[in-house]
Parts: C-alpha cells; structure tokens; sequence
C-alpha cells in the first residue's frame, strides 16, 4: 500500500509554510548533517508555562500519552530541546528549505 505521494507531501509542506506565517508558530528544520540527536524520531510537546513548576512534557507512546512533570526529567528535556535549537536551522532558513523541496515536488 502506498502512501501519499509527491502531491500529497507538497500539500502537507505547502501547510506547514502558510501555517509557519502566523505570529505564533515557529518552524525550525534540522539539517540531516546535524548528526545523530537524542530523541530524534520521538514527539516531545513541552507546555511551558508562568511557573515553572507546572511545565509538563508529553511523549507519544504506542499505548497513549505519558506525561512527565518531575523536575529532574524536566531539565533533561530542556537541555534536548536547547540542543535541538542549537542545531536546527533558524527560521527564515528553514523556510527556504522546506519551499525548495515544495518547488522540487511541483516538478515531480
């Protein structure tokens, strides 16, 4: 069964851009020569808040979401996600990226 195809993922990246306009969504692309990253492959959803006692992460497991509040794992997921920032493309350039591949599908 196949899955998609080069429309659909031009569609689907074509969102993400017009999505990645609105003042509250940032977009950042990690380059393939970044290297090997902890946590790479896995959905992480940090919610943040005013008091840093009450940040929650969430990973999406096969069984359902877990969530993690304690403190200690908590540092661990900002040094993650720091590190992914560190690496990651800055956004404008990210958005270059993902366009150049959105022109490349269209010639598909």
């Amino acid at each position: 069964m196949k899955f998609g195809g080069p429309e659909i993922t031009r569609m689907q990246l074509q969102h993400l851009l017009e999505m990645s306009e609105r003042d509250h969504i940032t977009i950042r692309v990690i380059p393939f020569d970044a290297g090997v990253l902890p946590g790479a492959g896995q959905a992480v959803f940090y919610a943040v808040g005013p008091a840093p006692q009450l940040d929650t992460v969430q990973l999406d497991q096969s069984h359902g979401p877990v969530f993690i509040d304690a403190e200690a794992q908590l540092q661990k997921y900002r040094a993650l996600l720091d590190r992914l920032e560190e690496v990651s493309l800055k956004q404008e350039e990210s958005r270059g990226f993902i366009h150049n591949i959105v022109r490349s599908l269209r010639k598909a």
